[in-house]
């Protein structure tokens, strides 16, 4: 695969262009071709493979797409009752237009957080980045506060680390640790679908506050709901050595 998708002679993947254009990652990219958003030359295209250069014209929803040269990466705190998606059709708030007036870049997250969760939440552009950091093989730690309604049962810390099967599916976490009769810290390193409360609510436990408060060597630290800052190169460098695809 090409390195270089910005000359106007090199040849990419289309998926590869759409990433490397700010749209999504690469894995995002290839179901909103299949769906048939996205046309070269005005004709659409549904064909994974379809090769383009920086010369060809190519438009998402009818909207030109271009290379963007900058590479963002940005740490957002995702306030409660946020949703992680470009635009929702119930008219809900959601996370990337609290960045919009800060970047020009088309921005998306990198991983999601449920609409009642909150804490941090990575925004990019660059698709590489964004492939290898969602990818379950990667392995990147996310760390969470927990807190509970009513005291924590003494057996589940211990329980999610060795591992719970939940109507067929099993959960287990790389660390938990019951810090008061309220509250957990809960490390994972793959985050299925609503794993924490799904874990939780099988032991009947409600979840009264969930906040990711670490994503690999990244900490949410002093920001506060809806700030958010540039993650340094170091940061970045850092993630990306923590994966291990």
């Amino acid at each position: 695969m090409p390195d270089n998708p910005n000359s106007t002679k090199e040849e990419v993947r289309l998926q590869v262009f759409l990433a490397h254009s700010g749209v999504a990652s690469r894995r995002a990219s290839e179901k909103i071709i299949l769906d048939g958003r996205v046309a070269v030359n005005g004709v659409v295209v549904t064909e994974l493979g379809t090769k383009v250069s920086a010369k060809d014209k190519i438009t998402l929803d009818g909207k030109p797409l271009s290379l963007e040269e900058k590479k963002r990466y940005v740490l957002l705190y995702k306030p409660l009752g946020v949703v992680c998606s470009q635009s929702d059709e119930k008219g809900r708030p959601v996370a990337v237009d609290l960045l919009r007036e800060s970047y020009s870049e088309r921005l998306y997250n990198v991983g999601r957080l449920d609409m009642f969760s909150h804490g941090a939440l990575i925004f990019t552009n660059d698709g590489d980045f964004a492939a290898r950091l969602s990818h379950p093989s990667a392995e990147i730690e996310k760390e969470y506060i927990v807190e509970s309604s009513l005291p924590l049962p003494r057996y589940l810390a211990e329980d999610f680390k060795r591992g719970v099967r939940v109507e067929g599916v099993f959960y287990k976490a790389k660390d938990a640790e019951e810090l008061n009769s309220h509250r957990m810290r809960v490390v994972l390193v793959e985050g299925k679908n609503r794993e924490i409360r799904r874990v939780f609510e099988n032991a009947g436990v409600a979840i009264r506050n969930l906040c990711r408060v670490r994503i690999g060597n990244v900490e949410l630290g002093e920001l506060e709901p809806g700030q958010f800052r540039d993650l340094s190169e170091k940061e970045v460098q850092g993630l990306l050595s923590l994966c291990k695809n």
